[in-house]
C-alpha cells in the first residue's frame, strides 16, 4: 500500500483485502479497498478495471450469497463463474448495475423498472372515481399485459394489424410469374404457389391489374385449400395437355391464399427473419376500440384528477409529479376530506410513495421520461440510472454497488445529478465501487484504484491505490496525466465547403426545426439527456440523407426476439433536406449496435481480417499438398472445424438444479478446430493459436503481409489493439463494436465526400484513447469527408470545427437549438447549459 493511501485509511469504517486476483488480464493483484465509500476503478480501455471490479469482487460476493441459497432457488439466478482469486476478505454483499442494452421486450418500460406502474395502477383501483353502477376493478385490472385489463380487439397491443391487396401486391402493373404478389415467400414456396395456380387454370402472365377482381380477392383472401397435381415450371398450355393426358405430375401441391400465408407465418414461425419478412406486408392501425390506449373499456372509465391511466402513463414524470404535489395540496381542504375519508388515507399512501419514487428520477436527470417508454427505446445510461434510482429508494444498507459507467451518455450538468445520488447511497452505509472514465467522477471520488498500465496483456496491474492527490506522484499511470493536466485536443479550424440544411424537422420533441449542418468539417452536436440530439441526427438526418441517397439502412429499433409489430418505432412526421446533398455521394452511420450476436461472429470475421488469414493458411505448403482451400480454416465450415463442439470452441453442459454453464470443449480443448486443419501451421502458429492473438501481437506477427498489416493498424488506431482477433462478439461493448465499425470503415480506400455520423463515439473510452479516435476522426475530415457526432465530450466539443447545442432543457423543455457556431461562440452563449463546461477546455 502507498504512503499516502495508509495515512487516508483512518478515515474510513473497514476495508476489503483482495490476493491473487488473476481473472482475464489481472496478474495476481493483490490491493485493498476501503468500505462506505465511493471507489472509482480507473486505466486505460482493456486494462482490467471491470476484471476487478465485476469478474472478481462482484463475482465474488454474488457467490458467497447464492452458496448460502438452497440449489433449487440457485438456478433461478443468472450466475456467473467463480472468480479466479485466492482469497477476498471484508466483502460485503454487492448488487451490480451494469450497462445494458434496452431490455428485449417492448412491453417492459420506464413504468415497469421504477415499479411506479405498479402503484399507479393500486391508486385507479382504490381511489379512482368510478362511474356510478361500475364495480371496483383491481390492479390488474388497468394492466395491458393481462386478460383482466387488455384490450380484448387488439389484445392490449394499442393497434391492430391487417393484409390488404396494397400491402401484398406492391406493384399491380407486374404479372403473377413475375412476382406481383411480393408477401409469397422468394424461394421454391413462392415458385409451388404460382405453378398451383396454372394447375387451378389461372393465367399467370397476365398484369396482376388486368385479372378480374374476383380472381384476385380469391388468390389474395380465400380460405379454401384446393389440393391439385404439379407440374413444375410448365406453361398453362403445357400443364393443361399434361392433365388432359393424365401425366404423372412432379407432385402434389396445396393452395394457400396469401392473405392465410402472412398470417399463418407471423403466428407460428420460430424464426425472427422470417417474421419481420411477413410483418412488412402488414399494415397496423390504432385500435378503433382503446383508441391505441391498449386497456378495455371499463377500466378507461376510471379516472384520477380527471385523467384515465392511459393518459396519466403518458405524462413525463416530471409532469407526473407536479399533478401529485397538486393532489397533496388539494385533500387539505376540509371538504374534500369529509367528502372522501378512506380515499384520503389510501391516495395519501400511495401518492406520497409516488412522489418520492419520482423524486429520485427526477433527480437524476430523467424527468423527461414518460411511465409508458418502453425499455428497448432507452439509452444504455438511461436504462442504468433507471435501475440505480430503484435501488436509491430501495434504501439497502450494507451493500456494495459496483456500477459500470453510470456517466456514460451524460451531460456534465447531468453528472452532478449523478454524483449527488451516488453520495446519498453512500451516506446510507454502502460502498460504492465504480467504474469510470469521466474526470468529474474521477475527482469526486474518495479512493482510486488505477489499473495498467496499458490494455490487454500489457494491463493487469493495480498501479495505484489510494486518494486522488497521490495518483499525481505515479508516472505509469496514464489516467493521472489526463486527471491532472487538461486534455486538449488540436484543432485546424476549418471553415464549412457548403451547407446540408434541414427545414420541418418534426419528431419526438423537435417541432418544425430548421437547422443547417456544416460540410467539410467536424461538428459536435451537444446538449443535455433527453434535448433531442439523437432524434434530430441519428434518427432525422440519417434517414432523409439515406432516402436522398437511396441507401436502405436498418431500422431505429431491432429488439432480437420480439414481435416486429410491437415495436413501437417513432416516426418521422416531417422533414426535409432543402440544400446541401450534391456534396454527398456517401453515408455512413457508425453506431453502437452489436457487430453480431453469436460467438461465431468476431473482430476478424467482422472486419475481413480473417478471409486474408485464411488465403495466407490456404497458400502453405502443406495446405496446397492437401488441398486445402481457405474455406478449409474457418471456424463455421464442416470440414475444418471439430465436429464435437461444430466450431463453437465450448460445449454446454446442463447442471441439475444450477444454471447450465458452458466449458471448453474435450475435444479440442477450446480451439475449434479439427487436427487435421490444425497440423497446417503459418509462421510456426496454427490457426486457433492465431485466432489467440491480441490485435497488437497480430500487428507483429503479420508486418509482412501489406493487406494484413493494413488492417490491423487501423484497428488499434481506434485504440483497440487490446482485443483478441478471435474474440467473440457477445463479449464486446457497445463502444468497442462502434469503434471496430470505424476501423472496418478506416480501412476503405477513402473516397471524399462522404457524411459519417456517429453517435458518443468516446463512449467507455479513456481520455487516451479519445485522443487516438480524434486523430482518426479529423483525418476523415482532412480527406474531404464531413464528420457529425453527438457527443457529451467537452474536450471533444473544444476540438470540434463547429458545435450546435441542442436544449434548453429535456423532453418537452429541448428540441431547440439553443447556440451554434464555433465553440468560443457557443462557450459565451447565456441560453446553454453547455456553456458553462465547454468554456475551461478553451481557456
Amino acid at each position: 500500500m502507498h504512503k499516502s493511501s495508509r495515512e487516508a485509511t483512518k478515515a474510513f469504517s473497514g476495508f476489503i483485502e483482495v490476493k491473487g486476483a488473476s481473472e482475464h488480464n489481472l496478474k495476481a493483484v493483490n490491493v485493498t479497498i476501503p468500505r462506505d465509500a465511493l471507489v472509482v476503478f480507473t486505466g486505460i480501455s482493456g486494462s482490467g478495471k471491470s476484471s476487478l471490479a465485476f469478474g472478481t469482487l462482484y463475482a465474488e460476493a454474488q457467490r458467497r450469497y447464492l452458496d448460502s441459497v438452497s440449489p433449487y432457488a440457485r438456478r433461478l439466478f443468472n450466475q456467473l463463474s467463480v472468480p479466479r482469486v485466492e482469497q477476498i476478505e471484508g466483502l460485503p454483499p454487492a448488487v451490480a448495475l451494469q450497462q445494458q442494452r434496452g431490455a428485449v421486450s417492448t412491453r417492459s418500460s420506464v413504468g415497469s423498472i421504477t415499479t411506479i406502474s405498479n402503484l399507479i395502477r393500486m391508486l385507479y383501483s382504490r381511489t379512482g372515481d368510478y362511474p356510478s353502477g361500475q364495480s371496483i376493478i383491481y390492479a390488474e385490472g388497468f394492466s395491458p399485459n393481462t386478460p383482466e385489463g387488455a384490450c380484448p380487439h387488439c389484445h392490449g397491443l394499442g393497434r391492430v394489424y391487417e393484409v390488404t391487396e396494397r400491402s401484398m401486391v406492391p406493384d399491380d402493373s407486374l404479372t403473377i410469374r413475375e412476382r406481383a404478389v411480393a408477401a409469397w415467400p422468394s424461394a421454391w414456396q413462392g415458385q409451388n404457389q404460382r405453378d398451383i395456380l396454372t394447375t387451378l387454370g389461372y393465367d399467370i402472365d397476365v398484369p396482376w391489374k388486368d385479372l378480374p377482381q374476383k380472381t384476385r380477392d380469391w388468390i389474395l383472401f380465400t380460405e379454401e385449400q384446393p389440393v391439385v397435381p404439379v407440374y413444375a415450371n410448365r406453361s398453362r398450355e403445357a400443364v393443361k395437355e399434361a392433365i388432359a393426358k393424365k401425366l404423372t405430375p412432379d407432385y402434389v401441391g396445396t393452395f394457400t391464399s396469401v392473405q392465410r400465408y402472412v398470417m399463418q407465418t407471423f403466428a407460428t414461425t420460430q424464426s425472427p427473419l422470417m417474421k419481420k419478412r411477413v410483418a412488412q406486408y402488414m399494415l397496423s392501425s390504432v385500435c378503433k376500440v382503446c383508441q391505441g390506449k391498449r386497456l378495455k373499456k371499463e377500466s378507461l372509465t376510471v379516472t384520477f384528477a380527471g385523467l384515465d391511466i392511459a393518459e396519466m402513463a403518458r405524462l413525463t414524470m416530471e409532469e407526473m409529479a407536479q399533478l401529485f404535489a397538486t393532489f397533496l395540496q388539494k385533500k387539505k381542504d376540509p371538504e374534500w376530506e369529509s367528502a372522501h375519508p378512506e380515499k384520503i388515507l389510501v391516495a395519501d399512501r400511495i401518492v406520497e410513495d409516488v412522489l418520492a419514487r419520482l423524486q429520485v428520477v427526477l433527480d437524476l436527470g430523467l424527468g423527461y421520461l414518460t411511465l409508458e417508454r418502453t425499455t428497448p427505446t432507452l439509452s444504455p445510461g438511461e436504462l442504468q440510472r433507471l435501475r440505480l434510482a430503484t435501488q436509491v429508494y430501495s434504501n439497502l444498507f450494507g451493500v456494495v454497488y459496483v456500477l459500470d459507467e453510470p456517466s456514460a451518455g451524460l451531460h456534465p450538468a447531468d453528472t452532478q445529478a449523478l454524483l449527488r445520488t451516488l453520495d446519498k447511497l453512500k451516506a446510507a452505509g454502502n460502498s460504492l465501487f465504480v467504474v469510470e472514465h469521466e474526470p468529474e467522477v474521477i475527482q469526486h471520488a474518495d479512493w482510486i484504484v488505477d489499473v495498467g498500465p496499458a490494455a490487454g496483456e500489457l494491463g493487469g496491474q493495480v498501479l495505484y491505490s489510494g486518494p486522488l492527490e497521490g495518483l499525481q506522484k505515479v508516472d505509469a499511470s496514464v489516467t493521472g496525466k489526463y486527471i491532472f493536466g487538461k486534455v486538449r485536443f488540436p484543432n485546424q479550424k476549418r471553415q464549412p465547403a457548403g451547407w446540408l440544411k434541414v427545414a420541418d424537422v418534426t419528431r419526438n420533441n423537435l417541432n418544425q426545426l430548421a437547422v443547417d449542418f456544416p460540410l467539410g468539417v467536424f461538428t459536435c452536436v451537444t446538449g443535455v439527456s433527453g434535448s433531442g440530439k439523437s432524434s434530430l441526427v441519428s434518427q432525422v438526418l440519417v434517414e432523409l440523407a439515406g432516402k436522398a441517397l437511396g441507401t436502405t439502412l436498418p431500422e431505429a429499433t431491432e429488439v432480437e426476439d420480439e414481435n416486429p409489430l410491437e415495436q413501437q418505432t417513432v416516426e418521422t412526421l416531417a422533414g426535409t433536406i432543402t440544400a446541401g446533398m450534391e456534396f454527398i455521394k456517401r453515408l455512413i452511420v457508425v453506431d453502437q449496435k452489436p457487430i453480431g450476436r453469436t460467438p461465431r461472429s468476431n473482430l476478424a470475421t467482422y472486419t475481413g481480417l480473417f478471409d486474408n488469414i485464411r488465403k495466407l493458411f490456404a497458400a502453405t505448403r502443406m495446405a496446397k499438398a492437401r488441398k486445402y482451400d481457405a474455406g478449409r480454416f474457418s471456424f463455421n465450415v464442416t470440414k475444418g472445424r471439430c465436429p464435437h463442439c461444430q466450431g463453437e470452441g465450448s460445449v454446454m453442459v446442463e447442471l441439475l438444479f444450477l444454471p447450465s454453464v458452458y466449458s471448453p470443449c474435450p475435444t479440442c480443448q477450446g480451439k475449434r478446430y479439427n487436427p487435421e486443419t490444425l497440423e497446417v501451421t503459418y509462421r510456426d502458429k496454427d490457426i486457433a493459436e492465431v485466432l489467440a492473438l491480441s490485435v497488437d501481437e497480430a500487428f507483429a506477427f503479420f508486418k509482412e503481409d501489406k493487406t494484413v498489416a493494413h488492417t490491423l493498424q487501423v484497428i488499434r488506431e481506434v485504440g483497440l489493439g487490446y482485443l483478441r482477433l478471435g474474440q467473440p462478439a457477445t463479449e464486446l461493448s457497445g463502444g468497442e463494436a462502434q469503434r471496430i465499425k470505424l476501423a472496418t470503415e478506416l480501412q476503405r480506400q477513402q473516397q471524399g465526400s462522404t457524411l459519417y455520423i456517429l453517435d458518443e463515439p468516446t463512449t467507455g473510452l479513456h481520455p487516451s484513447d479519445v485522443e487516438k479516435l480524434m486523430t482518426q476522426l479529423q483525418g476523415l475530415v482532412e480527406a474531404g469527408n464531413t464528420v457529425i457526432v453527438i457527443e457529451h465530450d467537452m474536450a471533444v466539443a473544444a476540438a470540434s470545427d463547429y458545435v450546435i447545442d441542442m436544449g434548453p432543457g429535456a423532453g418537452s423543455k429541448g428540441g431547440n437549438v439553443v447556440a451554434q457556431g464555433i465553440p468560443t461562440l457557443v462557450a459565451q452563449s447565456s441560453e446553454s447549459r453547455t456553456a458553462p463546461y465547454l468554456a475551461p477546455y478553451l481557456s
